[in-house]
């Protein structure tokens, strides 16, 4: 660790601001009032909410945060005079899922802001077992809370406060208690307070601040000082120990000046404490907490903050010099002296850590040059937690949540969408890249999932959606032409609802031009005019087949004429073969000799070759018909290796005899195209002549002409004639 004096302190990491300027402007400090305080009661019935005793903070319920768990009051028992009325009652997660969040709106994104929640068991479920559970600010984790140890050594009406200090990136901010399988996850209140974004500028985009203690040193009570007193409502826990420290205080104001960082309120810094033994310390100690959730670095970093405030005018001669000393090591190289009734404070800006022990020990000491003994007036202590998980895309979270109150969604959906991704939300699929940027959400099926009412125009934000399944519910009204907007989308599913109306004009854009597969069977007022749902017009079919048909009569003519001079060649020299026929197998009577050369040159053809009962396997007794054509029906099938197939079994009553079979079968043994469907093998087996084809899952090529698909989408012309063109280019290939 590098050691830096108060004139080098901007280039080391320990910083010592001395406010010594006589003179200097102060800003008048005006008390703010509530507005931009959040203060929650969680667990509180009714909608009515209540003014605190002794802060005079208006308390709300939290009904209007979170939509999940169940209300709850601790034990009577409990209910002492010692403890808060905020402690009284608690909001429990029990069978509400993993993680549930509270969502705090209406801030300013980029602003620091101080979160505090409050947890006090007391036996609210009658169960006696306090649970362990998970805190989340946002999508980062911030706390395990371990109730068992904390019953264990202090009792089960102990209250747990944790704090945080935190750069809220967006307008909203969610505390999250996650359910990691070893309790269930409650909460007695909630409160934000707005900081000023100059305030502990440790704390950052990347950072977080997790409050260990808070001290003010010196006063005699056991009062703790929060709001009004301090108009950012920390709390200040007293700290004295009158064996070993004498008090020091005034009644006098203590100023903080224009530059000051952290608004300590002059309260606290009235009092101090100073060992009554001169060449003593005033110590802290405190012992660190493994973080098991941070696999790199299971030990935190610690930030402190001192705050110091000379509070007697000294004689002439006498010499108050300070120095700090962190396990026994010092912080600078020489003593500095805080100024009278002026706040002063010192600080680390990069988190330290103690990798040999768990305990923390700092010691104020006077230095080498001091008459007087050393002092204290407040301590902060923080731990780290990185807070650099990005959530998903702001507007992706606000379009997906307006959604989910639209149509009361009861899924798990509560926190961030897509992250952390073992939390993510069903039925979403969201896109993760390594660029450090927001997640977002590329895929919404909420299909059979109860809605009602319209289509919501927040689906039409979701500007990264490819794949959009409402089918099967019980929507209403019209389909918005907004949708056609999304750039991404390329299936829309929409079957199977209460649509009415037409398709609107910018999705039958985007059907023709192809980027778009709109399914919207299965509603009965959707179409009602035959001509309100053309996926082509009339002027673009003529266009299209003046074009098309003499392309195409092109096309086949070239195909015929190559195909003629092939077969003749093959026909040719497979006269010359000499083939052998296997002695299980014969050829019926009408075979000619050309017929059994073509044969003899089929079997030197790298397809397989299927025997009957393989056939009969494969169909499962030709179970399941598919298609049928001019040489017979069409089955469909599984190989041996799952892999699907589609089986043409030459029927008796076909018109294609053996030669025209032989033919067929050669040609297509020899064509390998990315743009023809594969053959994968064939069958000769005594009478039985069939041909295994690649499976091809969206259908006949007339099915998608007709319209009779499951989408109930026509082929446009210039998909049939691609279809076409691409079609002879891997036959021209080949041949």
């Amino acid at each position: 660790m590098e050691l830096s004096t108060p004139r080098a302190m901007a280039a080391g990491p320990w910083l010592l601001l001395l406010c010594l300027a006589a003179g200097a402007v102060l800003q008048a400090r005006a008390q703010p009032d509530n507005k931009g305080f959040i203060s929650i009661d969680c667990g509180l019935s009714g909608n009515t909410g209540y003014v605190s005793e002794t802060t005079k903070l208006s308390y709300v319920t939290d009904a209007g945060f979170i939509d999940a768990g169940t209300n709850h009051d601790i034990s009577d028992e409990f209910m002492t005079e010692y403890v808060d009325k905020l402690s009284y009652t608690a909001r429990s997660f029990a069978g509400a899922g993993v993680r549930n969040c509270y969502t705090l709106r209406s801030l300013v994104s980029g602003n620091k802001y101080l979160i505090r929640a409050t947890f006090m068991y007391g036996n609210y479920d009658g169960l006696d077992r306090p649970p362990v559970f998970d805190l989340y600010i946002g999508v980062n984790y911030w706390h395990t809370l371990d109730f068992r140890y904390l019953t264990k050594y202090y009792g089960i009406d102990e209250v747990m406060v944790k704090e945080a200090i935190v750069v809220v990136p967006d307008n909203f901010v969610q505390v999250c208690l996650v359910n990691i399988g070893d309790g269930t996850p409650f909460i007695s209140s909630l409160e934000l307070r707005p900081l000023n974004r100059t305030h502990y500028p440790q704390a950052t985009v990347a950072q977080g601040l997790s409050l260990d203690s808070r001290l003010n040193f010196g006063p005699m009570t056991s009062d703790i000082v929060r709001y009004p007193d301090d108009p950012y409502d920390r709390i200040w826990d007293p700290e004295y120990a009158k064996l070993i420290w004498a008090e020091i205080t005034t009644t006098q104001k203590v100023r903080n000046l224009d530059n000051d960082l952290f608004g300590v309120p002059s309260t606290v810094l009235q009092t101090a404490v100073m060992p009554l033994n001169a060449s003593k310390s005033v110590w802290l100690l405190w012992d660190s907490e493994p973080t098991p959730k941070y696999d790199r670095d299971p030990t935190p970093g610690y930030i402190i903050i001192l705050h110091f405030a000379e509070l007697e005018v000294l004689p002439r001669n006498a010499v108050r010099e300070l120095n700090v000393l962190l396990d026994d090591k010092p912080w600078f190289t020489t003593g500095f002296t805080p100024g009278y009734l002026y706040g002063t404070f010192a600080y680390n800006t990069i988190a330290f850590t103690n990798n040999r022990r768990h305990i923390y020990m700092l010691d104020v000491v006077a230095s080498s040059n001091a008459t007087l003994p050393p002092y204290l007036n407040a301590a902060e202590v923080f731990s780290v937690f990185p807070t650099t998980n990005l959530g998903t895309d702001s507007q992706d979270v606000s379009a997906i949540t307006a959604i989910k109150l639209k149509y009361h969604v009861t899924q798990n959906w509560m926190g961030d969408p897509c992250v952390p991704q073992t939390m993510a939300w069903d039925r979403l699929t969201c896109s993760y890249t390594v660029d450090s940027s927001h997640p977002r959400i590329t895929s919404v099926n909420l299909s059979s999932s109860g809605l009602n009412g319209d289509i919501s125009s927040s689906f039409t934000k979701l500007k990264a959606v490819t794949y959009l399944d409402l089918s099967n519910n019980n929507l209403i009204g019209s389909i918005p032409d907004a949708l056609s907007q999304l750039p991404s989308l390329t299936l829309l599913d929409l079957s199977g609802n209460q649509l009415s109306g037409s398709i609107p004009s910018g999705l039958l854009k985007r059907i023709r031009e192809g980027s778009l597969n709109l399914r919207y069977g299965n509603n009965q007022d959707l179409c009602s005019n035959g001509n309100s749902c053309q996926t082509h017009s009339k002027k673009n079919n003529k266009l299209a087949l003046y074009i098309a048909v003499p392309a195409v009569l092109l096309v086949v003519i070239v195909l015929v004429t190559i195909l003629l001079i092939c077969f003749l060649k093959r026909k040719k020299k497979g006269s010359m073969d000499n083939s052998i026929t296997p002695q299980n197998e014969t050829i019926t009577s009408h075979a000619t000799a050309n017929v059994e050369a073509n044969y003899g040159s089929l079997r030197r053809l790298e397809s397989r070759r299927f025997t009957y009962k393989e056939l009969e396997k494969i169909t499962n007794n030709f179970q399941q018909v598919l298609g049928q054509g001019g040489f017979g029906y069409v089955y469909n099938g599984f190989l041996e290796d799952g892999t699907q197939v589609a089986v043409k079994l030459r029927s008796h009553s076909s018109n294609q005899g053996v030669k025209e079979f032989l033919a067929e079968t050669e040609i297509l043994t020899r064509i390998h195209h990315m743009n023809l469907v594969s053959m994968i093998g064939y069958c000769m087996d005594g009478e039985y002549m069939a041909l295994v084809y690649e499976y091809m899952s969206e259908g006949t090529l007339q099915e998608h002409i007709q319209g009779s698909n499951r989408n109930g989408a026509c082929l446009s012309w210039p998909q049939r004639l691609r279809i076409a063109l691409e079609s002879a280019q891997g036959m021209l290939r080949n041949a």
